[in-house]
């Protein structure tokens, strides 16, 4: 999937989603009273159209399909070298970008 255009990801998720809708012998207005949302949205989101995130939410809460999220977005691991230096804190910010040109323009053994 990672070769995709996003138009073809929301293509693909759309059609998933009406494909568990049709499963569920919903209709889109069911659907979208169980979600709590209107029909027009969950028509755009089966034709594969943006739609806001919380939406998108509550249209796989209404599809039991909310328990699979962990899946699509797993939790985070740091890398073990990570986890030495923070001590067991949780990283918070990340390196700004002049800082990582900089480590990447390095070299052993030249000096200016």
């Amino acid at each position: 999937m990672d070769d995709m255009s996003d138009n073809a990801v929301l293509q693909d998720l759309g059609g998933r989603i009406a494909r568990y809708r049709l499963n569920r012998n919903m209709t889109q207005e069911a659907l979208a009273i169980e979600a709590g949302i209107s029909r027009p949205t969950v028509q755009r989101v089966e034709q594969g159209e943006s739609i806001q995130t919380t939406k998108f939410i509550r249209i796989l809460r209404a599809l039991n399909l909310l328990d699979h999220l962990p899946t699509l977005v797993p939790e985070a691991v740091a890398s073990p070298l990570q986890q030495v230096k923070l001590r067991g804190k949780v990283r918070q910010r990340a390196s700004s970008a002049q800082e990582h040109d900089q480590a990447q323009n390095w070299t052993w053994g030249e000096e200016s």
